[in-house]
């Protein structure tokens, strides 16, 4: 379509998949499916509107921001959205495959033992900042390199979007809650009789639970939390992917930036997120999407000519 990018592309083709989903694989756990197919097609005609009226109005720095940021905006919704849709192709949660990966792995369970084995808060605190420092990541990498460079910030967008969307598709398919099955009772799931001996006490320590950022990832959690939503970790997949555009484009804050990666990695497991094999899978992913994504945009940015107004930014900055 006439000034579409890659990444208005991305999203409208997964708004699309996943309304087609929607409409021909929803079952009884997917209430109000009407609804969110709506939703859906009302979506795909908003963004629409937006990418004409950027076009239309090149000089409204608003229309100019939002244009362009929107997908960042959609990440949130999206996310929550896979929890409603997770089981219209498994009924029941697939736990077992990841715990019986982890203990195949590791011996035990690190998602579920390890702040117990670690209750330090400062060791905590700094974990819980680490994993939170993840919305920092995507917003804060994005909004600089707007400001800074639209060439740039095209070219982290889409990538990172398009990260995003294959790992939402991912949790549709094959929906695993994370370590939390192993501490407390998750509604329409139980451990299989032969992982029973396997659980543990839900209860967290109280050190840890003094921290702030403790705290305050308890209540994103409450607001935000997608249940299924486990494997790969888009936490680390997404943070790896932020992290390839700070050696790209953002040189002074790389290795700090690459250090904070390699904590939040750490504290996903600690902080009963996800299991070893969600860390592992989320580094494969990355691994393998960002250079995908890169490869694409980089062939849709060719496609449009020397005269396109997106053009690819491969030179780093020193």
């Amino acid at each position: 379509m006439k000034h579409y990018t890659f990444v208005d592309y991305a999203t409208q083709a997964y708004l699309a998949l996943v309304a087609l989903l929607i409409l021909f694989f929803h079952n009884g756990t997917v209430p109000h499916w009407p609804w969110l197919l709506a939703g859906h097609c009302l979506a795909m005609a908003l963004v629409h509107g937006l990418i004409q009226a950027r076009e239309r109005y090149p000089a409204n720095r608003t229309l100019g921001f939002l244009g362009h940021f929107y997908p960042v905006l959609l990440f949130a919704p999206l996310f929550c959205e896979t929890g409603r849709l997770n089981r219209m192709f498994f009924p029941h949660y697939l736990d077992a495959l990841a715990i019986r990966c982890d203990q195949a792995l590791f011996g035990w369970q690190p998602g579920a033992m390890l702040m117990a084995k670690l209750p330090w808060l400062p060791l905590s605190e700094l974990l819980y900042a680490a994993y939170f420092s993840y919305y920092v990541m995507i917003g804060g990498v994005g909004l600089i390199l707007f400001l800074r460079s639209r060439q740039q910030f095209f070219h982290y967008v889409s990538v990172v979007c398009f990260v995003f969307y294959i790992c939402y598709l991912i949790y549709i398919v094959l929906p695993i809650v994370g370590p939390q099955v192993l501490s407390h009772e998750i509604p329409g799931y139980s451990l299989p009789p032969d992982l029973e001996y396997l659980a543990t006490d839900h209860a967290y320590p109280d050190a840890v639970k003094a921290g702030p950022f403790f705290q305050l990832m308890a209540w994103i959690y409450r607001v935000f939390e997608a249940p299924g939503a486990a494997l790969p970790s888009s936490h680390v997949a997404i943070a790896l992917c932020t992290v390839f555009f700070s050696f790209r484009y953002l040189r002074r804050i790389r290795f700090l930036h690459l250090a904070t990666v390699v904590l939040l990695c750490f504290s996903t497991v600690y902080c009963h997120y996800h299991y070893g094999i969600d860390v592992l899978t989320g580094i494969v992913t990355a691994a393998t999407l960002v250079p995908l994504g890169n490869w694409l945009y980089s062939r849709s940015v060719s496609r449009s000519g020397p005269g396109a107004k997106v053009q690819t930014a491969f030179s780093y900055n020193r």
